[in-house]
């Protein structure tokens, strides 16, 4: 069947491989993406089967943290251009809404526009937005925002990078924090938000890898294996390994520490645990890049996209 550049360039925005690659995989496998992404990561040409995003707009990612430590929200708002995004009016306008969020749990971005806003009852959030665009002078966009909450004994984290463009945020089941464990238990979760940013795990472990990702992951392994003249005998020693691997590349506690790499995430837990007298336990993150999942007009590729789709 005949691909068009936006299907060619969607491809190689996810995988990475060059556009003829992507073309002839999109024709070998009828046009279908996810089977044309199994067809270039089988041949070693995409080296992930995730779509990484192109930062599409400007804008900023912050973290909110309650002062007991117990709630943590995660914030993406979007601006037109970098300019704005540094300016004090929108990131004031940026902390007003985390702030309101905190305190208000709204369910979504939708529920939260209907919202009394919280720093004056008198307008909703929506005409807050609509005034702070007003004054600002460019289309804002609240994106999308999460909320992580402890029951129980443990803390919320968080570490912002490169001034808004990487956010995450942390949540530890530990002790109950006090004087004397707080800044124990603060330096660690900003040290894992810190990691999540730079390593980007999609789970906190093996348990919440879905089956169907895993067994995805197999039939790949397996066909690369086959396609290299590996014996039968040993290519399930093979898949086996690269599972091992796949684990450490995706699943928080069993990345390397990348502040130091001798350790294992699940070690460095382990280590604070053992600091503040207690067990500590990473039960959930959100990472959020600026811009991802978003586009934006890509002129420069436009030429070359339709070249290799023969248009």
């Amino acid at each position: 069947m005949a691909v068009t550049a936006a299907q060619i360039n969607e491809l190689r925005k996810s995988t990475g491989a060059g556009m003829l690659d992507c073309k002839k995989a999109l024709e070998e496998t009828g046009g279908d993406f996810e089977k044309a992404v199994d067809f270039l990561r089988t041949k070693g040409l995409a080296a992930a089967a995730k779509k990484a995003g192109r930062a599409a707009t400007e804008g900023m990612v912050a973290a909110f943290i309650s002062d007991d430590l117990k709630t943590g929200v995660l914030l993406e708002v979007n601006s037109e251009t970098d300019f704005v995004a540094k300016n004090d009016t929108f990131q004031a306008f940026v902390a007003n809404i985390g702030q309101h969020i905190l305190a208000n749990s709204p369910a979504d971005v939708e529920a939260m526009l209907q919202q009394p806003f919280c720093g004056d009852a008198s307008k909703t959030v929506e005409s807050y937005l609509k005034e702070s665009i007003s004054i600002i002078g460019e289309n804002l966009q609240i994106r999308r925002f999460a909320k992580l909450a402890v029951e129980g004994d443990g803390c919320v984290g968080s570490y912002i990078h490169a001034g808004g463009k990487i956010g995450v945020l942390v949540q530890i089941a530990s002790p109950a924090v006090t004087d004397a464990n707080k800044d124990l238990l603060k330096a660690f979760t900003r040290d894992i938000a810190m990691h999540a940013a730079a390593a980007a795990p999609r789970y906190v472990n093996q348990d919440q890898v879905d089956s169907d990702v895993l067994e995805r992951e197999k039939d790949i392994y397996r066909a690369k294996a086959k396609e290299s003249g590996k014996p039968d005998a040993i290519i399930e020693k093979i898949i086996e390994g690269q599972v091992k691997k796949f684990y450490a590349e995706i699943c928080l506690v069993e990345q390397q520490f990348v502040k130091d790499t001798d350790k294992s995430i699940q070690q460095v837990a382990k280590d604070c645990g053992n600091a503040v007298s207690g067990n500590v336990t990473i039960t959930g993150f959100e990472r959020y890049v600026l811009g991802e999942g978003l586009q934006k007009k890509e002129s420069d590729f436009a030429a070359e996209v339709a070249a290799a789709a023969g248009l």
